[in-house]
């Protein structure tokens, strides 16, 4: 059998996340539906380099499957894309040593989260919407702390199967997109259920004058979710980079 790496980018907007759900629509389970058509399979199993929340999106998805060895990777991307829904689009399939995994693999992944202080129609599911416009600069030097923390169990969901909590952010910055939209790059080896999006909630509190830098800093070393702010919206978070 040979290993297959998928690169695909998806609209969360309309699917109940990445991994298959029983009573809800998923990337996961379209893009199995779609193999398993093609491939004339009964079951192709799909693995993907993470689980992203209903409502998230991906500019980057990486997911593998084994096959017979010999398959025409242009060919299948193409068919593939015919077969998909508008909003997920393959980049490629490219075969891949048998070692490697979509998940295990992954020595890093890059999260964006954005959010706009204009009301833009066309934008809605993509950005989350302040009302007025935070201090990125303190929030800048709150997000600096995460580079030097291991355990995030303060922006984990709470009960979630995971064996520890540590986690190795190298990157953690805001940056301003044009007049009206910022974006925070996070990269970490690996990420907790509803990580990114706590994070950012907890960071507008730093902005927003509800929480101080010592504060934040607090936060961090209580551990405990209720500690940490509110959790963003979905629309506005994106898995955009996955790196092996």
């Amino acid at each position: 059998m040979q290993r297959y790496f998928i690169y695909l980018a998806f609209d969360g907007t309309a699917y109940h996340g990445w991994q298959v759900q029983p009573n809800g629509d998923s990337v996961q389970q379209r893009l199995m539906d779609a193999l398993q058509t093609l491939l004339r399979r009964e079951v192709v199993e799909v693995t993907g380099a993470g689980r992203t929340d209903a409502g998230v999106h991906a500019k980057l998805m990486v997911a593998h499957f084994d096959d017979e060895a010999g398959l025409d990777c242009q060919l299948l991307t193409d068919k593939l894309n015919r077969l998909l829904p508008p909003d997920i689009s393959i980049y490629k399939v490219e075969p891949v040593d048998a070692e490697m995994h979509a998940r295990f693999s992954a020595k890093a992944r890059r999260y964006e989260y954005f959010v706009t202080t204009s009301k833009n129609p066309f934008m809605r599911q993509y950005r989350h919407r302040l009302h007025k416009t935070p201090d990125f600069a303190l929030m800048n030097q709150a997000a600096k702390m995460l580079l030097k923390q291991e355990d995030f169990t303060s922006f984990s969901k709470l009960h979630t199967d995971v064996k520890t909590n540590i986690c190795h952010v190298t990157r953690a910055e805001w940056s301003q997109v044009d007049e009206n939209t910022w974006v925070f790059n996070i990269q970490a080896d690996r990420f907790l259920r509803n990580m990114v999006r706590a994070i950012v909630g907890t960071l507008l509190d730093v902005g927003f004058g509800k929480l101080t830098l010592d504060g934040f800093r607090q936060v961090i070393s209580q551990k405990d979710r209720c500690s940490a702010g509110m959790s963003v919206p979905a629309q506005g978070l994106f898995l955009a980079d996955v790196q092996y």
